[in-house]
This record gives C-alpha cells, structure tokens and sequence, in this order.
C-alpha cells in the first residue's frame, strides 16, 4: 500500500477544526513515536523508516509497527507503507534492539484524528502539533494499491485541503524528525531530505 498524504501548516486552527467537525467526530491522541536505524544509518541511506508508535487516548492505548520504503512521489514525499497493530511495544523495542537496530530519535505528537469518506476515499485528517516545534500542521492522508493511482489519490486530497481553508502557501515538506533534531541541537535527523513525514 502507498500513503498518498499532503501536509500543511495551519494559520487558522479554530477555523480548520471546525470544518473538519462537520465532517467527523475528532479523535484526540498523543503519539510517542521512535525511530530506528542501524548504526551505520543504512535505512537513512535508502529513505526508508522503521518506527515503532503508541497512540495514548483518553479510553484506550495502542501500538504500531510501521516501515515506510522510499520516496514515490518527491512533491509530496508520499511513500509505501506496511503497518501492524503489536500487543507488547516493549517486546517489539527489544527485539529491535536484539537485531542490532538503535533508536535514532523518539518524540511526542499531540494529535487530533478524523476519519471520513469523500470522494469515495477513505481519508484520515491529522491536526499536529509537537511540542518542540512551532505551529499547528494538518495531515491529510489516504491510501492507494498501485503507484500509478497516486496522482488522482492526491489530487482528492488537495481538494479537500482546498475545502478546509488551506492554500498552496501553506503546504510544506519539512520532516518533523528534522525539526525537532535541530531544536535539540542535534544536527540532521534519521531523514535526509526535508520532508515533514507523519
């Protein structure tokens, strides 16, 4: 499967919610991402991402395994994506380590999570915000079998982005992994290029 997903900061935020309220009931998590590489940062290298996630709500806990391969689509950074629900993040964090990878940067996201259909696609909207990081970003995804349907499945999503107030200004490709390496002094992140990836 590939992610086709945009990204935008939001100068509006009140505004945005809203719109996306008519929408769908809004989902709030928080996200505690961490990222492995192995030492020699070979996934780095090849643009893939190997990240272990827990999404802490208010009811419910729950954790991913996600591996992200390369870059498909430089414009968005959209990328293929293999996801699983694990039981036990710890065990998963273990073996990890136990199969020489190393955690590379770890961090929270304060999200706001909205599931919809339009235009007869599955979307799921991200409000973000990162504690190290300035501003309120919106994150836009949905997902797609073949390469070749990527550029429809992005261009449904523009469309929506349009609806909700969002103007081509405001779309970015910074990475979050980037940023919040930089406001910690630590150079450049696990990913090389300067998109913001979920």
């Amino acid at each position: 499967m590939i992610e086709a997903e945009l990204k935008a900061r939001v100068h509006n935020p009140e505004y945005v919610i809203g719109q996306l309220d008519r929408r769908a009931e809004g989902r709030a998590e928080v996200y505690h991402d961490t990222y492995y590489d192995d030492p020699s940062g070979t996934l780095d290298a090849r643009d893939q991402e190997l990240r272990v996630r827990t999404l802490k709500g208010p009811h419910s806990t729950r954790s991913v395994l996600t591996y992200k391969g390369a870059c498909v689509d430089a414009e968005s950074g959209s990328k293929s994506e293999h996801e699983t629900h694990v039981d036990n993040p710890e065990a998963v964090h273990a073996t990890l380590r136990g199969l020489g990878y190393v955690p590379v940067i770890s961090f929270q996201k304060r999200c706001r999570n909205y599931e919809f259909t339009s235009r007869r696609r599955s979307m799921l909207a991200t409000l973000v915000q990162v504690p190290e990081i300035d501003g309120t970003f919106l994150e836009i995804e949905t997902m797609v079998r073949e390469e070749n349907e990527l550029p429809a499945a992005l261009a449904d999503v523009r469309a929506v982005m349009d609806e909700l107030g969002i103007h081509e200004d405001d779309f970015t490709t910074e990475l979050y992994t980037e940023a919040v390496a930089e406001r910690r002094g630590a150079g450049p992140g696990p990913c090389p290029s300067p998109r913001l990836n979920s």
